[in-house]
């Protein structure tokens, strides 16, 4: 089941979180800032992974916190760039959006994972359409057994009818 809801992804009953990035984000804006604040060591456990592994966009990257929250990182958007440039990630693309989502829904089958919340994936910083992004995430998750809920609204500080 899709469920699209208005509210604040942070205050989700979902133990799994799925946000898009780069490979080397620094988290810092959007929702990735707001993980990073509630979880300080995801960021430094990422920045390791990365180093360590050089991942490309199309790869997924989880992360299990105290309490049995995930964040799974899917890695739509292109490579952070230097510093001299002001270290932003790259734009998404769906082809790489296309790729995580299949990865995501290999994990979460893998995983026994029931149910996972994310926003309006990679329609911010990674700049694609609202609607190729939905597409892209029926189409994998259109025979998922669980529950996917979409926060499309952003609204800080309420719950959502999930």
């Amino acid at each position: 089941m899709i469920k699209e809801v208005k509210g604040d992804i942070l205050l989700s009953e979902c133990k799994t979180i799925v946000q898009s990035v780069a490979p080397n984000d620094h988290m810092d804006s959007g929702l990735a800032l707001s993980l990073r604040e509630l979880h300080p060591s995801m960021t430094k456990d990422f920045r390791h992974f990365c180093h360590l592994r050089n991942p490309k966009p199309g790869e997924i990257w989880a992360w299990a916190g105290a309490g049995g929250h995930r964040v799974i990182n899917l890695m739509a958007q292109e490579p952070t760039e230097s510093k001299s440039s002001g270290g932003h990630p790259g734009k998404a693309s769906i082809s790489n959006l296309d790729k995580c989502l299949k990865n995501l829904a290999k994990f979460v089958k893998e995983e026994g994972i029931s149910e996972i919340a994310m926003p309006k994936l990679a329609t911010g910083v990674g700049g694609l359409e609202w609607e190729d992004v939905k597409n892209s995430i029926e189409k994998h998750f259109e025979t998922f057994d669980g529950k996917v809920i979409i926060f499309t609204n952003f609204v800080k500080g309420v719950k959502a009818a999930e």
